[in-house]
């Protein structure tokens, strides 16, 4: 344990945590009130990949050009409401969602600050570097999807119809809860070779062993892209199978690096 830890009692603890919420909360609070305040923004930028104009599908139609051909052709998908007071709730959750993540550097430095007198100087050291890892590739994969993932699958399913006679109407508390629930999901998938890098530091892993179970690995992502994904088409599951098989090739490649180091020290 660190000095301070020592020196800290049990209640000492649990009144730097009750500091630690509050503040967390505080900011929150205060970000939530900007980004709800800001609505014309916020939905700008939440919208934004159902328009045929976003800038995923332009540059897909400019590489479809270089190709000799179009690669999305224009689309147009009506969101609907359907419920009296539903747009006021979406707005205050969206807000809320918007809120958590332009804060989440904050709440994370809080956290670590928390835990940091508990450590050693080595110790602290690897946490700061695996905290900032980790946001960094918590960050990649929302980005991912909604760059990527979230627009190409909604494009997809939001235009696709079994009949003319069957007209799509897409109300906006899916929309918004399938973008919100996609972002977490790849969030949190791009964290594998966080962990991988973990558990090959405990020598709970290593390389030889995920190469080995690799064909293994691979009917697990399909399960687990069909468990997060929101819809059960084969394109989506495609579209989320493939950054989760990629980051597996890239964990063996970090567990092998640890692996190596350890040799030479």
């Amino acid at each position: 344990m660190g000095d301070n830890e020592a020196k800290q009692t049990f209640w000492e603890h649990l009144d730097e945590l009750r500091s630690v919420l509050i503040r967390v909360l505080a900011a929150t609070a205060v970000c939530c009130l900007l980004t709800f305040c800001f609505k014309q923004t916020l939905f700008e930028v939440v919208l934004a990949p159902k328009y045929s104009d976003f800038i995923t599908y332009r540059l897909l139609n400019r590489l479809g050009a270089l190709l000799g051909g179009s690669v999305v052709e224009s689309f147009s998908v009506q969101l609907i409401n359907t419920a009296l007071a539903q747009q006021f709730i979406i707005h205050l959750k969206t807000a809320l969602y918007a809120a958590v993540l332009c804060i989440s550097p904050y709440i994370l430095y809080q956290v670590v600050r928390f835990i940091s007198p508990a450590l050693y100087a080595n110790e602290k050291r690897y946490v700061w570097r695996v905290a900032g890892a980790g946001y960094a590739m918590f960050m990649v994969g929302v980005l991912l999807c909604y760059f990527l993932i979230f627009p190409l699958t909604f494009r997809f399913l939001g235009t696709y119809q079994v009949s003319e006679q069957v007209v799509n109407m897409i109300s906006l508390d899916s929309y918004i809860s399938t973008l919100a629930g996609m972002s977490l999901m790849m969030g949190l998938v791009f964290e594998m070779p966080i962990l991988c890098w973990m558990f090959a530091k405990l020598h709970l892993l290593n390389a030889s062993l995920m190469r080995h179970y690799r064909r293994h690995a691979i009917v697990a992502i399909l399960i687990v892209a069909a468990i997060i994904t929101p819809t059960s088409d084969i394109f989506t599951l495609a579209l989320v199978s493939l950054p989760m098989w990629l980051l597996y090739e890239t964990s063996i490649v970090v567990v092998g690096r640890v692996k190596h180091k350890a040799e030479l020290i």
